[in-house]
């Protein structure tokens, strides 16, 4: 499915790294502060937390569509280059590119046989090591 023109995707991938930016955090820091301590000039009166909560509420409801278009781009880039990478390799399991296509029980018994591999490696190197592995030592 498209995610949007060029320029929104521009526009969506700047505005995320601007918020991720260290600095977008003390910013909206200073701002809440700033209505914090504006609180006993205007009595803590009902208009007084609209405005904070107004602002909040817009600005996370724009920022949720704006992340998920970037997250969902970088998704689909990672996956297109895992897909290459098993489509590249002659020993690979070429079922492994629909995995995002797979039912929730089909992934859960790939896992398993993942995890089965994995027990393998685990004791086949337990086994070349001896019997009691050493921690942080040096291998002699």
């Amino acid at each position: 499915m498209p995610t949007g023109g060029p320029r929104f995707r521009r526009f969506a991938r700047a505005t995320a790294e601007t918020v991720g930016h260290p600095q977008s955090f003390v910013t909206a820091l200073a701002i809440v502060l700033a209505w914090a301590v504006t609180g006993p000039v205007f009595h803590f009166s009902d208009t007084w937390q609209l405005v904070i909560n107004t602002g909040t509420t817009i600005v996370t409801f724009l920022m949720v569509f704006l992340i998920q278009n970037t997250q969902n781009r970088d998704a689909h880039a990672v996956h297109l280059k895992l897909d290459e990478l098993i489509r590249a390799s002659k020993n690979a399991r070429n079922a492994l590119l629909a995995l995002e296509d797979m039912s929730d029980d089909e992934l859960a018994k790939l896992q398993a046989q993942f995890e089965g591999l994995r027990s393998q490696v685990v004791e086949a190197r337990a086994s070349t090591r001896g019997a009691s592995p050493r921690r942080g030592g040096r291998r002699r």
